[in-house]
């Protein structure tokens, strides 16, 4: 059974954790948001300086596609505005940082996560 997962927070957490569930065929990451252009997401998850080179990544219009694997990447400051509930995302993993309370964290709740 695969569970689809919504990112929030690309940086070194964020990374991780994809790169870590790359390796799970039954995780489908449906989306990142993070506030840094896509391009330079594609870049850092593309060019690590602990884990290496991830040889697979390039950047499309509105996602980063790794191997198979489409990441569509989310600009949005406000966790509830997110479309999780239309991206079928189950979990969110928060990673900004700043969502650290129940409050802030439900708002992933209110945009349609389970």
């Amino acid at each position: 059974m695969t569970i689809k997962v919504g990112i929030n927070g690309f940086g070194r957490i964020g990374r991780n954790v994809f790169r870590a569930g790359l390796k799970d065929k039954e995780i489908d990451f449906a989306a990142v948001n993070d506030i840094t252009d896509a391009k330079t997401l594609a870049h850092l998850l593309k060019y690590d300086s602990v884990h290496g080179k991830l040889p697979e990544v390039k950047l499309g219009d509105d996602n980063i596609l790794v191997g198979e694997r489409r990441l569509k990447v989310l600009s949005e400051r406000d966790p509830s505005n997110l479309p999780w509930k239309d991206l079928g995302v189950e979990i969110v993993i928060e990673s900004t940082g700043i969502f650290r309370d129940r409050e802030g964290a439900s708002k992933h709740l209110t945009a349609g996560a389970k």
